[in-house]
């Protein structure tokens, strides 16, 4: 073979194998926020504990996803934003960031993190930077089965008699007693406290809603998720919809975590 004609082959031979191993570099070269996120934290709302989600938590851990619970103290939103990012500094990569009832105002604070790929709202409160979680209410009818129980020092606690009804009228009457007896209550103060960020203006979000929600007027709800541009679920539930329709939260939450990813690339 003509030397020169050889050379070039050769030549050409490794060009293509360049570009080859080029294009079969591994998913973990693509930028971090293009990868599916396999972290999720789970932010509990006031009234309640992370235990909440064992539900939810077995059927991602199932999944291959690693999830980590925060514990809000519910004494402030500085508070439970410190609280959610100290759980957000321990992920390791791409984070779909999810909160129930107020824990919605707390990931609208902390999903600016970097990790953060993606919001999920459970029957969530969103509001927007520079407003309160009280000013979300405005406007909308008051949820009368859902009542609280005020304390002098300002914490309050769902009323006894009305928790069922109020708060989760779908469980059993053994697992409500014991969600009405280990209520965590919340500082209302913290519903007075204006916003810094709003990480649903720079994420994309989703909503799942329950429809029969009894802590929240349905039309405000639909008006939260439609103003963040939130994808939204609907299923029939009352207000701990975090207990009760773990499959279709994990559903969501899956979701989430491959079109966050997506819409990345």
């Amino acid at each position: 073979m003509n030397k020169s004609i050889r050379n070039t082959l050769v030549a050409a031979a490794a060009l293509s194998g360049v570009s080859q191993a080029a294009l079969a570099q591994p998913a973990n070269t693509l930028p971090s926020a293009a990868r599916p996120a396999k972290n999720v934290v789970l932010v509990h709302g006031a009234f309640a504990d992370g235990s909440g989600w064992r539900g939810v938590y077995d059927l991602l851990t199932a999944r291959g996803f690693r999830v980590t619970i925060v514990q809000n103290p519910l004494t402030s939103l500085e508070d439970d934003v410190a609280a959610t990012k100290r759980a957000l500094d321990r992920q390791d990569g791409p984070t779909i960031l999810v909160g129930h009832s107020w824990g919605g105002t707390v990931i609208t604070e902390a999903g600016i993190d970097s990790k953060v790929t993606g919001l999920v709202y459970v029957s969530a409160l969103s509001p927007d930077a520079g407003e309160t979680t009280a000013q979300q209410y405005e406007g909308f009818a008051p949820a009368t089965e859902f009542v609280l129980d005020k304390a002098q020092d300002g914490f309050a606690f769902v009323d006894r008699d009305k928790f069922k009804a109020g708060f989760a009228h779908d469980v059993s009457d053994a697992d409500v007693a014991f969600m009405r007896d280990s209520q965590v209550p919340i500082n209302l103060s913290a519903f007075g406290t204006k916003l810094k960020n709003a990480a649903w203006r720079t994420k994309p979000s989703w909503a799942v809603i329950a429809s029969e929600d009894k802590a929240f007027d349905q039309a405000m709800l639909d008006h939260m998720a439609k103003r963040i541009g939130a994808k939204v679920t609907k299923v029939s539930a009352s207000h701990a919809l975090f207990m009760t329709q773990p499959k279709v939260v994990a559903d969501v939450i899956d979701k989430a975590a491959r079109q966050a990813a997506a819409a990345a690339k």
